[in-house]
């Protein structure tokens, strides 16, 4: 894959986690690549698509990011998180007005739930576990399908299973675990951490579809880690 390759899928994945529609080639000529040609783009995205990095759905659309492509996005273009200046100021003033209990890390979580768009989850220990935002998972695309509701919903089910099954496999090194790494399903994606707060040791992740904002919900979990331990 040569750079512009790679520049195009940097750009197909940001486009699909911005919009959830699949990325025609029209669409990245008028905004990323005004010099080349549709036809360019389209024999260039021919080629990610037959090494694997990027499917077509249905044959008029455009190209969606495979497992594959979302990792490469992750291993070359995501090497950290970012936080903009509302979400920072937004979590500051969360953690101000918290206990040092469960409860203060369960007002954050429901803050992280409303800025990430997804699922957070906290593991308290292997076998007490919390989450909310369930609602916003299913309020996207992906979860429109009957199929993946039903599995999700089955995950849902056994979350505290799942959670002990991988707290002791987390560090202090933010960790992203997508398609087959993923504990929740290869349909989803989960940024999770290990955090210390007030002498305790636990897990705060955010669970979302594969199409999530890896650069922003990063930065969110790594804010919340980095202020709960200076707290």
């Amino acid at each position: 894959m040569d750079d512009r390759q790679k520049k195009l899928l940097k750009v197909i994945v940001e486009e699909y986690i911005s919009s959830a529609t699949p990325v025609g080639s029209g669409i990245i000529a008028e905004k990323y690549f005004s010099d080349l040609s549709s036809a360019t783009i389209r024999n260039d995205m021919a080629e990610l698509e037959e090494i694997g990095y990027i499917s077509q759905p249905h044959t008029s659309a455009g190209r969606i990011p495979t497992l594959a492509g979302y990792g490469f996005y992750l291993e070359n273009f995501v090497a950290s998180g970012e936080i903009n200046s509302k979400h920072r100021k937004v979590i500051e003033e969360t953690l101000r007005s918290i206990g040092k209990d469960e409860e203060g890390i369960k007002t954050l979580a429901k803050t992280l739930a409303e800025l990430s768009g997804g699922v957070i989850l906290v593991g308290f220990s292997p076998i007490n576990v919390y989450y909310t935002g369930i609602s916003n998972l299913f309020r996207q695309p992906e979860f429109q399908h009957n199929n993946l509701m039903f599995s999700m919903s089955e995950i849902i089910d056994h979350l505290d299973e799942v959670m002990a099954m991988v707290f002791n496999s987390v560090n202090e090194q933010v960790m992203v675990l997508i398609g087959e790494d993923s504990p929740f399903g290869e349909f989803s994606s989960v940024v999770i951490v290990k955090y210390e707060f007030s002498g305790q040791v636990g897990l705060i992740g955010i669970l979302g579809p594969n199409r999530m904002n890896y650069r922003q919900n990063m930065g969110l979990i790594q804010l919340s880690q980095e202020l709960l331990k200076n707290i």
